[in-house]
């Protein structure tokens, strides 16, 4: 079905200004159908995780809405539209390929080519901005390297399920909760989506992953989950 919703030209440029390839496929579909499923984004588009690609469209200032269909199987699930246009808001990081680069740069020049969670050294390539803050929580941050975070795709995803389940995003909205998360400050934080939880997240590449291969096998021998070896290899080091 063509979308017979009638846009203002004014939203219909913001839509057309928008140049990164995932919001970009979610909002040309919208303007030629009126709205895209989740099961389209998956199926037609590759995305196996909508509510991202839904949120990097509203991260451009272009209000959705989520509502329910029949998917082709008979059961419910989630669809997008576009929402009170009225409420557009076009943001200051929409087509900011310059802007962004320079932001990228910066934080890399601080920190490191490496992911803020996972803190390992990736291809700059591999590595995304993300703001600290979710942006429906907080709105757009001031637009200094402080105000975002670099994040290899693997933390992306895990951050993005994390924070779209956690009460302060879909409710409360105080920005005062997400400083003290470990998703947005892993350095300094004192929960993880509101729940009483620490975490440290390892990774092994390269050289590093004969080490990793060394704790399977002796976990293996132990009869011991990974995770629970490790934790006791490190409960022994701190007696």
């Amino acid at each position: 079905m063509e979308n017979s919703q009638q846009l203002p030209d004014d939203f219909i440029q913001i839509c057309q200004s928008v140049t990164a390839k995932r919001p970009k496929a979610v909002i040309d579909h919208i303007l030629q159908y009126g709205f895209i499923t989740t099961e389209e984004l998956k199926e037609r588009y590759g995305y196996n995780h909508p509510p991202r690609a839904a949120r990097d469209v509203r991260e451009h200032g272009i209000p959705l809405e989520t509502f329910r269909v029949t998917g082709s199987d008979g059961r419910k699930i989630a669809a997008y539209r576009f929402g009170d246009v009225s409420k557009v808001r076009f943001s200051r990081l929409s087509g900011r390929t310059g802007l962004s680069k320079q932001i990228k740069d910066e934080l890399i020049r601080r920190c490191g080519c490496q992911c803020f969670i996972y803190l390992e050294k990736v291809e700059e390539r591999e590595l995304q901005i993300d703001h600290r803050v979710p942006f429906e929580v907080d709105g757009e941050p001031e637009l200094a390297p402080e105000s975002f975070m670099l994040l290899c795709g693997s933390a992306n995803r895990a951050k993005s399920w994390s924070c779209e389940h956690c009460e302060n995003w879909t409710s409360i909205k105080d920005k005062s909760i997400c400083l003290s998360c470990y998703w947005a400050y892993p350095e300094n934080y004192t929960h993880i989506a509101m729940q009483e939880i620490r975490r440290i997240d390892l990774m092994w590449q390269g050289e590093d992953i004969e080490i990793y291969e060394k704790l399977k096998q002796q976990a293996i021998i132990l009869k011991k989950e990974i995770p629970k070896f490790i934790k006791e290899i490190i409960e022994r080091e701190m007696r």
